[in-house]
C-alpha cells in the first residue's frame, strides 16, 4: 500500500516543467480526401550522411551543392548525388531552418544561438537572438524575402533545447502545455533591426515567403495548421487573428499530422512535411491535469502511434497537387521537402540518411 501512495503521489505531485492548459482540439480527421493514403513515399533512396544525425532541413546552394544541419552543430555541404560530403561550418548549437541570401550568405535558424549568418569561407556570425528586450528561445525556420528582409519563428518562448539536446524534448513540453507562445520575427539587414509580426502560435515551426513575398506561410505544429499571414503585419496576435482578419488567413486546418518544414517548390508550389501522426494528446485537450500525468510517465510507456512519413505539395489558395506517404516506419519524422529539378530530397530531424526520389509529376492521389 506504501508503494501504492508513493506512485500515486508521484503521478500527481512530482514537479514538471509546463504548465498545460485547456484548449479545444478538432476531431483528427484520419487520412482521407486530398490526403488519402497512399505509398508515394516508399522505396526512397538514401544518402548516408557518415555518422551525423538529423538532417532537419536542406537548402541548395547558390553553387548548386546542398547543405544540411546536423545534430553535432555542423553544418553539412555535399553534391546533389551525395558525394564530396565536408563540413562546411559549426555553429556550436542545433542549426534547423536553412535560407540563403541574396548576397550568397547561408542563414540559420540555430534552436540554441538564435539566427546566424554562415559566409561562404563557412566563418560564423549572430545576426539576432533578442526582440523587443526578450531571448530568441527557440529559432527554428527562416526565409527570406524578395526585399531582402528575413522572417524567421520563435516556436517557443517558454522551452527552448540545451546545447547538445534533442529539440523534440522542448517541442513536445511546448504542444502540451498549449500556452501558445510561439512568434514570427523579421530581421531587416538594413537597419539591424529585429521586430515581432505576430505571436500566439502554438510551437510556431516552418516558414516561406510566398512568391510576391508579400505574405508568409507559418506552421503551427501545435494546433495542426498553416497560416497564411499578411509579411507587413506588425504584433498581429493570431489568437484574435482566428476569429477573421484581414492580415491572416487559415490555409490548411485540422490536418492529420503535425505541420513542420514549409519550403518553396518549383513552378511557385509550396511543399509542407508532417513530422509525425496525430496522437492520444488530443484526448486531453481539455484535461491539463491529465497532461501533467502523461509528463511524468517514462516516455518508453507512451502510447504513440505507427510512425508515417507525409509530406505534399500545394498551391498559394491551399490547393493539394501532390500527396506522398509512407505507412512502413522507414521514414518517421519527415519535417520537410526541398524540392529541385529532377528530385525531391527529404527533410527527417531523427535519421542518420538524408532521403531523396524522383520528383512526382501526378496529381492529389500521389500517384
Amino acid at each position: 500500500m506504501l508503494l501504492a501512495l508513493a506512485l500515486i503521489g508521484y503521478l500527481a505531485l512530482w514537479p514538471v516543467p509546463a504548465e498545460p492548459v485547456a484548449w479545444q482540439a478538432p476531431a483528427a480527421p484520419g487520412y482521407t480526401g486530398a490526403h488519402a493514403a497512399n505509398d508515394g513515399l516508399r522505396s526512397l533512396r538514401q544518402i548516408d550522411l557518415g555518422g551525423e544525425q538529423g538532417p532537419e532541413h536542406v537548402a541548395l546552394g547558390p553553387d548548386g551543392m546542398l547543405y544540411t544541419g546536423v545534430v553535432s552543430g555542423k553544418i553539412v555541404r555535399m553534391a546533389p548525388d551525395g558525394s564530396a560530403q565536408q563540413a562546411f561550418a559549426s555553429t556550436g548549437g542545433r542549426p534547423l531552418g536553412l535560407a540563403f541570401d541574396a548576397a550568397g550568405a547561408l542563414l540559420v535558424a540555430d534552436a540554441v544561438k538564435g539566427l546566424l549568418s554562415v559566409a561562404r569561407d563557412g566563418s560564423v556570425s549572430l545576426l539576432t537572438n533578442s526582440v523587443d528586450g526578450t531571448p530568441v528561445r527557440f529559432a527554428d525556420a527562416v526565409t527570406v524575402a524578395a526585399s531582402g528582409k528575413v522572417y524567421f519563428t520563435d516556436a517557443s518562448t517558454r522551452f527552448g533545447p540545451a546545447p547538445g539536446e534533442d529539440t523534440v524534448h522542448a517541442a513536445t513540453l511546448d504542444i502540451i502545455e498549449q500556452t501558445s507562445t510561439g512568434r514570427v520575427l523579421e530581421y531587416d539587414p538594413a537597419t539591424q533591426g529585429t521586430r515581432v509580426v505576430a505571436s500566439g502560435f502554438s510551437f510556431a515551426n516552418g516558414i516561406a515567403a510566398s512568391n510576391d513575398g508579400q505574405h508568409l506561410l507559418v506552421a503551427e505544429s501545435g494546433k495542426y495548421r498553416l497560416w497564411k499571414i499578411a509579411a507587413g503585419a506588425r504584433q498581429l496576435d493570431i489568437a484574435q487573428a482566428a476569429q477573421g482578419t484581414a492580415q491572416a488567413q487559415v490555409l490548411f486546418d485540422n490536418l492529420p499530422g503535425y505541420p513542420d518544414n514549409v519550403t518553396r517548390g518549383l513552378d511557385g508550389k509550396y511543399w509542407l512535411g508532417l513530422a509525425g501522426q496525430r496522437n492520444d494528446l488530443d484526448r486531453l485537450a481539455q484535461y491539463p491535469f491529465l497532461r501533467k500525468v502523461a509528463l511524468r510517465i517514462p516516455r518508453a510507456l507512451w502510447k504513440t502511434p505507427p510512425p508515417r512519413g507525409h509530406v505534399f505539395a500545394f498551391t498559394e489558395d491551399g490547393t493539394v497537387l501532390t500527396d506522398l506517404q509512407d505507412a512502413s516506419g522507414d521514414s518517421p519524422l519527415t519535417t520537410g521537402v526541398t524540392e529541385v529539378a529532377g528530385r525531391i530530397y527529404i527533410h527527417n530531424a531523427n535519421a542518420g540518411v538524408l532521403e531523396w526520389r524522383a520528383a512526382p509529376t501526378g496529381s492529389a492521389d500521389g500517384h
